[in-house]
């Protein structure tokens, strides 16, 4: 089975734009896995836009399953994941002012940094991810910075399938395939939702965990308001 890992950081935008702790972010995680999700991702970035440092320190404290913490490892990511020892770290190579992740890494440029980092992580007990482009030569030069994990890169994957074309997880399955001959094991993430998830899946071997946040959250919105609008309505009858 593959397992799901929820990225919990728009739950923290959301606390964040109004001040205070609602929702709190600690009681939504542990919710989360008590709903029977195998894993919390969060994804710090140094202005703690969404997920703040400290909210890391204290989901350490009360997450049960696999603690994932994704990020560009500068200095400051770097000291907190060595801090917090989470499960699983995946190295993400977004800038500082992006919205959101949009490349993998090149892993043949950046292989002696990548390296160094992932040495460091792996003394001190942290499974290591890279963040990857579904590239065969991207997933090889992974291999040589002895990270444990990928994790696909599957904006692409989501757009094409959206667009109705199937086709868009060739790259994806040759990606994995290459993966599974060097003893990578592979996560995924980036767009997945209700809709393209199972095919995904479905079509990608040796697949050990997604990552989901936005669109699950989105998701959840959908899903859930009716009730919550109707217990308002309830309240307010006469």
């Amino acid at each position: 089975m593959t397992k799901l890992s929820v990225n919990i950081n728009k739950i923290a935008t959301l606390r964040n734009s109004r001040g205070g702790n609602v929702p709190d972010l600690l009681k939504m995680a542990g919710d989360i896995e008590d709903f029977g999700a195998q894993g919390i991702t969060i994804h710090p970035r140094p202005d703690e836009r969404h997920i703040r440092y400290q909210d890391a320190r204290d989901l350490k404290k009360i997450v049960r399953t696999e603690y994932n913490i994704e990020g560009n490892p500068v200095e400051s990511f770097m000291q907190l994941v060595l801090e917090v020892k989470p499960t699983q770290v995946t190295l993400v190579p977004d800038a500082e002012d992006a919205i959101t992740s949009n490349a993998g890494w090149d892993t043949l440029k950046n292989r002696g940094f990548l390296s160094e980092v992932i040495a460091e992580f792996r003394n001190h007990g942290i499974r290591t991810s890279i963040f990857t482009d579904p590239d065969p030569k991207m997933i090889e030069g992974a291999v040589a910075t002895g990270t444990d994990r990928i994790e696909l890169y599957t904006e692409a994957f989501a757009a094409a399938y959206e667009k109705g074309n199937k086709d868009g997880i060739k790259p994806y399955i040759q990606a994995a395939e290459t993966a599974n001959s060097l003893g990578l094991g592979i996560n995924a993430g980036h767009d997945l939702n209700l809709e393209n998830i199972r095919f995904f899946k479905d079509n990608i071997p040796g697949l050990l965990e997604v990552s989901i946040g936005h669109a699950l959250i989105a998701e959840s919105l959908y899903l859930g308001i009716e009730n919550v609008v109707n217990m308002y309505l309830h309240k307010l009858k006469d």
